[in-house]
């Protein structure tokens, strides 16, 4: 039986709690952060948890079934 293969580049953006919760980090972090409010970069800086809608393809992706 072959196995699943694990999707790199989702591996590296997303990660799995202890409870099964995927953590994701907000984009638009990166550059021309001189336009953007110090309120809008501060909250960009923390993680937010994926929406159970997401959660599970992401999950198969990174092979965290």
């Amino acid at each position: 039986m072959g196995k699943i293969k694990t999707h790199k580049a989702s591996a590296k953006r997303f990660s799995v709690t202890g409870t099964g919760k995927v953590k994701v980090y907000h984009s638009d972090h990166r550059h021309n952060l001189g336009q953007k409010t110090q309120k809008r970069k501060r909250h960009l800086r923390s993680s937010q948890i994926l929406s159970p809608a997401m959660t599970a393809n992401v999950k198969r992706l990174i092979g965290q079934d």
